[in-house]
């Protein structure tokens, strides 16, 4: 099985967990609040159609995809939660995502090798954004399970998370205006299964490391720094971990501690 096929395939398994939580909801669940504020379940499986979307067009249509970019730049404050929001309440918003799921699996399986996808962050390659669409798939089904009190068992999936997490420790530093530096850090994280995850050389003097799971909530912004048991060695690693940040788009305010 090729990388992009590998990443499709938990991509898949992952959406279909949350799909199993919101698929026999009423009216009153899917308006329940999400720890996002403002955002119920419907805003969240929303914003995961929107986005979907919006990954297919910029794999197949580029007048489409610079039309979202336009809306975008038009609204770079509100555009996330006003997108999310306007579909929260369509009627047909579960049949649409899993219609815009299936697309976008065909479009990046379609899409031309070694040609890069355009994004709202730096170009990704059909693995890089299916690695992405995942990251996002299990964030909001986080927010979502929370919502509707359902503990959801991490699995070793959440390595396309982490693997993201650490690929865009550059992205997310540059975000808030302070230059990367060029020594990589060494990241060490264990797994759900136990199995241990190494990212960067042995020798590098900073270091991160933890639970996989704690830091995939990290760079997630899905718990504050203080409540998770990752541990940070050197001022570059230091800060990295509180700015960490794997999706595209402006910093969030990330979550208050909740000891």
């Amino acid at each position: 099985m090729s990388a992009l096929e590998q990443v499709l395939d938990d991509l898949a398994t992952e959406t279909q967990v949350l799909d199993d939580l919101v698929a026999g909801l009423d009216e009153a669940g899917w308006r329940t609040p999400t720890p996002a504020a403002g955002w119920d379940v419907g805003a969240q499986v929303s914003h995961l159609r929107w986005t979907d979307t919006a990954a297919t067009y910029a794999a197949t249509d580029k007048a489409a995809w610079d039309a979202l970019v336009l809306e975008a730049l038009a609204d770079p404050d509100g555009f996330v939660d006003r997108t999310a929001l306007a579909g929260a309440h369509e009627p047909a918003l579960l049949q649409r995502w899993r219609e815009g799921r299936a697309a976008l699996a065909a479009a990046l399986r379609d899409h031309p090798p070694g040609e890069r996808l355009p994004w709202f962050g730096p170009p990704m390659s059909p693995t890089s954004m299916a690695t992405a669409r995942f990251m996002e798939a299990w964030a909001h089904g986080l927010d979502v399970a929370e919502a509707l009190g359902v503990e959801v068992a991490p699995t070793d999936r959440i390595r396309h998370v982490a693997h993201l997490g650490v690929r865009t420790r550059r992205f997310a530093l540059g975000l808030h205006g302070l230059v990367p530096p060029e020594e990589e850090p060494r990241v060490e994280l264990v797994a759900p299964s136990g199995e241990l995850w190494t990212w960067g050389p042995d020798d590098a003097a900073q270091r991160v490391t933890g639970p996989a799971y704690d830091f995939c909530l990290r760079v997630t912004q899905r718990r504050h720094r203080d409540d998770l048991d990752l541990v940070a060695t050197g001022p570059d690693a230091d800060r990295w971990l509180d700015l960490a940040q794997a999706f595209a788009g402006q910093p969030g305010p990330g979550r208050e501690p909740r000891s």
